[in-house]
């Protein structure tokens, strides 16, 4: 039995699912003390437990501690076995991370995995939809992961209610990534969309998008079913060899062309450096790429705490060798060598 530090680093959730993820991926029973001890509310939370769950859903695993608020738990998975799942967080949780959490997982299936998980989509502190479909899930198939991710409800803070559809195919061995240098500019797009708010709200976000970018860049308009208010404003950047997304989310007394602007802004920072993907990028892209046949390598534009976690836990596992140049807050090149722990997976 492996026993994971809940409090190392940051000490939030990314420790419990990167975590389960591996634990499932190399049949490591798991103890984790100290679930979030460094968030203002310790333990799991309804997201973090629904995590838990779907994972154990998934490898039929033995349990204890799988409740809401506890600060320890014991995981000992089966076998990954791939099916039809539906789990709802019924809150405003993340629907994205626990799709992350056992995405992988079901990657190594052996075969094609469905997925319904309800609760929030658009959501802060977590990846929007719309930076998994347009940024993180094109990296993954760039490495060669199979999958498709629909959103069939949009589920905004506070009600939640979202709901998210995702087919993962079995993948065979992933590919690195070599990007320490963008080549080629691949173009620059955006999105704004809103749900159940005036219609001169939408308008409003697109202009203020098209003002920043430029008439030429594709501004995308969404109308979204939600059963409540919301809104959301994306910019991407796309290279040869890398690439950054940048959401705003909208909330009362916002106006739309601050929730365009938390987009723009991200994205004019992002192409100053650079950087071949964007800092929370990065820190995503660490998982698959320990779980890939060779070395990978990209450059950062911040450094963060989160990102220092997460490879702290990977590398506790012992599926590869990660090493993060840069110091917290500045600029960082990351390289990752999978090892053979992590070509010797379920399949």
């Amino acid at each position: 039995m492996l026993q994971i530090d809940g409090s190392q680093g940051e000490g939030g959730g990314q420790v419990l699912r990167t975590s389960l993820a591996l634990a499932c991926l190399t049949q490591t029973p798991i103890q984790i003390l100290n679930i979030r001890a460094r968030r203002p509310k310790p333990g799991l939370q309804a997201q973090h437990l629904q995590a838990v769950r779907a994972a154990g859903a998934i490898t039929q695993a033995k349990l204890s501690g799988d409740q809401l608020g506890a600060q320890s738990l014991y995981f000992a998975p089966g076998p990954i076995q791939a099916g039809e799942y539906q789990f709802d967080i019924g809150t405003a949780g993340a629907t994205t991370l626990v799709l992350q959490t056992v995405f992988f997982p079901l990657c190594f299936a052996e075969r094609v995995s469905h997925l319904t998980i309800t609760g929030g989509t658009h959501v802060p502190w977590s990846p929007a939809f719309p930076y998994l479909t347009w940024n993180w899930l094109p990296c993954l198939r760039e490495m060669g992961v199979r999958a498709t991710v629909n959103l069939e409800r949009a589920g905004f803070y506070p009600q939640g209610g979202g709901r998210v559809r995702a087919e993962i195919h079995p993948a065979g061995m992933l590919a690195p990534l070599h990007w320490t240098e963008r080549g080629a500019p691949r173009g620059v797009r955006a999105l704004s969309g809103a749900a159940n708010l005036p219609g001169h709200v939408n308008q409003r976000q697109i202009a203020r998008l098209r003002a920043g970018l430029g008439a030429q860049v594709s501004v995308e308009s969404q109308e979204l079913f939600a059963p409540s208010p919301g809104s959301v404003a994306v910019a991407l950047a796309e290279f040869e060899r890398g690439r950054g997304c940048f959401v705003g989310l909208g909330k009362k007394g916002k106006p739309a062309e601050a929730v365009a602007e938390e987009a723009l802004t991200g994205l004019t920072k992002f192409l100053a450096s650079p950087a071949t993907v964007d800092a929370h990028l990065a820190d995503q892209l660490l998982l698959p790429c320990a779980l890939a046949s060779g070395v990978s390598e990209f450059t950062t534009p911040e450094v963060t705490q989160h990102l220092l976690t997460n490879a702290a836990v990977i590398e506790q596992f012992g599926v590869a060798e990660i090493s993060i140049r840069g110091r917290v807050g500045a600029p960082g090149q990351v390289r990752v060598k999978g090892q053979t722990k992590a070509q010797t997976l379920q399949r």
